[in-house]
């Protein structure tokens, strides 16, 4: 649309209140307990964020301020809309989603990671998304077995 059309002083304001919607992914969204209470806690900052920008009786900075959590907001709806609520694995004889996983890798290294949802995924804190190449290779295994991901074979020790 024109800028010729709408209030904004520029173009290069009318595109700092028009963010993209962050992408939403087109797998199953699977989450957690904690996964959905994780989304439902930032949807709601979201919206207290949104109320506290749309205070603001400058309506360009509004608009600026707005944008943000406007977009936020968007995408956590989505995703809690579409989230599909999976209950706690039944067992431990088998990697499932939410199993906690310990495997060796074929140099020694051990690594640990409890499968979850797409948002709630953060390797760096011991979380693998359930449609992370690893995690898809782990799932439906068991203890012993192994299994190969580029050119090195992981070996399942532990699950829980």
């Amino acid at each position: 649309m024109s800028v010729a059309f709408v209030k904004e002083e520029s173009a290069e304001t009318a595109s700092e209140t028009q963010l993209p919607d962050r992408p939403v992914s087109p797998h199953p969204n699977l989450v957690t307990e904690a996964g959905l209470k994780a989304l439902q806690t930032q949807a709601e900052a979201a919206r207290a964020a949104l109320a506290i920008a749309n205070a603001v009786e400058d309506i360009n900075e509004r608009r600026r301020q707005a944008a943000g959590p406007a977009r936020d907001l968007r995408y956590l709806n989505e995703r809690i809309h579409s989230a599909q609520l999976m209950p706690a694995p039944a067992g431990t004889d088998i990697v499932a989603f939410g199993s906690t996983v310990t495997f060796e890798r074929d140099d020694g290294r051990v690594q640990t990671y409890r499968i979850v949802g797409e948002d709630e995924a953060d390797p760096k804190t011991g979380t693998l998304s359930h449609v992370a190449p690893v995690a898809r290779l782990l799932i439906g295994k068991a203890i012993g077995d192994t299994v190969t991901l580029g050119t090195q074979e992981l070996e399942i020790t532990a699950i829980s």
